[in-house]
């Protein structure tokens, strides 16, 4: 029988913590096979705990590095230091980063710095505009040059990685474990849904390209929908960014059909989807699991990395301004046809099996490697091409040589491609 694989989970925030939730809670099932570290940087301590909570994840460490007013700066400098610590410690077989957090990109550059592989969920990821989102769409292209393996929800993410000459044996199309997160939740509540006799509006934004007047612009279209339509009701989970609270609250809270209430357990949040007429939101995760529960979701962005979703019309991308905001939920709202269109069009991130088909994937990858690197130590960076002790400067060239190769090379075909 093969050794046991070592595999140590990063994560500092609420969706990352959701989505790995399904690997940390196989693998740790398949003792045979996975010996499963987790590590939390607590970038967003408190939306952290009620996830970690929920799902009863086991935690090896805490770096616990959040503080008040923190900027991107200090969270990079003290989640590098503790995560290279860790890392150097625990000695894993892989390092599993998700998604495009701060946490996300120093889990691979500290792995990196430790030569041990790295592999990335949600992988490929792209609105190739490095300030849309701010400043995800950077983080996970670097973390993209660092990684070994490549775990894209969809074609369209491997598409993506293929154009910026990813080798192609690293990338495998999963499906997204947010939809493995959202059916255990689902089986774990097994609730019983009321719904409201009158429509509700679940509204929720944080990003911080929305900070400011985009955000003031939201909260006016919102008002002028509650003025046009008597019967409809607003839920929005404020997030606890002081920047999203000084904006939202006094420019909704004393609304009589506005319920401000606080971030929700994820657990809650499911159920408050499952109970919405339609969802206006700026959260990536939001629009990969609003169709599995057959909501529309109008998305307050310009652009999203997640074009799958629109391509399925599942979701719509609506901006920030107030005119094309209301003028979608009005016709959701009004027109019966367009509303079913949106809701019971096919979810393009898969089957909730992303999770198992992760961990099959690496269990063979890894003992392949390590039959290679027995036969033949000189063989072991050959497996990992980015593995060494290599300059960070070295990555950061890497990254702006695969932002410059946006066109596609001439032997790669796209999605529906002949």
């Amino acid at each position: 029988m093969a050794p046991r694989k070592r595999i140590l989970v990063v994560m500092g925030t609420r969706p990352e913590a959701i989505k790995l939730a399904p690997l940390i809670l196989r693998a740790r099932a398949d003792a045979e096979r996975f010996e499963m570290l987790a590590v939390r940087t607590s970038q967003h301590k408190e939306m952290l705990d009620q996830v970690v909570t929920y799902f009863d994840l086991p935690i090896l460490a805490d770096l616990n590095i959040m503080r008040k007013d923190q900027n991107l700066a200090h969270i990079t400098m003290a989640a590098l230091e503790g995560l290279q610590r860790v890392i150097s410690e625990a000695r894993p077989d892989v390092v599993v980063v998700q998604g495009d957090t701060t946490t996300s990109f120093v889990g691979a550059l500290a792995a990196f710095y430790e030569n041990v592989p790295v592999a990335h969920v949600e992988a490929g990821l792209r609105t190739y505009d490095k300030r849309a989102p701010f400043p995800e769409e950077v983080y996970r292209r670097l973390t993209s040059v660092i990684a070994d393996y490549h775990f894209a929800p969809t074609e369209t993410a491997r598409y993506n990685l293929l154009k910026e000459n990813v080798p192609a044996e690293t990338i495998w199309v999963t499906g997204n474990t947010a939809i493995d997160a959202l059916l255990l939740t689902l089986s774990k509540a097994a609730p019983t849904i009321t719904r409201a006799s009158s429509p509700t509006l679940l509204l929720t934004t944080h990003r911080r390209e929305n900070h400011g007047e985009p955000m003031r612009r939201i909260c006016d279209a919102v008002l002028v929908l509650l003025e046009r339509f008597p019967n409809l009701r607003v839920v929005c989970p404020v997030h606890l960014s002081p920047r999203v609270r000084q904006v939202v609250e006094p420019m909704l809270g004393s609304h009589p059909r506005v319920s401000l209430i606080e971030p929700l357990a994820y657990e809650q949040f499911v159920l408050a989807m499952n109970s919405a007429h339609i969802i206006l939101s700026d959260s990536g995760g939001v629009q990969e699991e609003a169709p599995a529960l057959g909501k529309p979701v109008l998305v307050l962005r310009d652009t999203t990395e997640r074009p799958e979703a629109v391509e399925a019309g599942t979701a719509r991308l609506v901006g920030t301004e107030v005119d094309t905001i209301v003028s979608a939920c009005e016709e959701l709202l009004t027109d019966p046809e367009a509303y079913r269109a949106m809701a019971q069009a096919k979810n393009p991130f898969g089957d909730g099996h992303a999770s198992e088909q992760i961990l099959d994937i690496l269990a063979r990858s890894l003992d392949s490697a390590q039959r290679r690197e027995k036969a033949d130590p000189t063989k072991a960076l050959e497996t990992f091409p980015l593995a060494g002790r290599v300059p960070a400067e070295t990555i950061l060239q890497a990254a702006i040589a695969a932002e410059a190769k946006v066109r596609m090379p001439t032997n790669v075909q796209g999605p529906g491609s002949s």
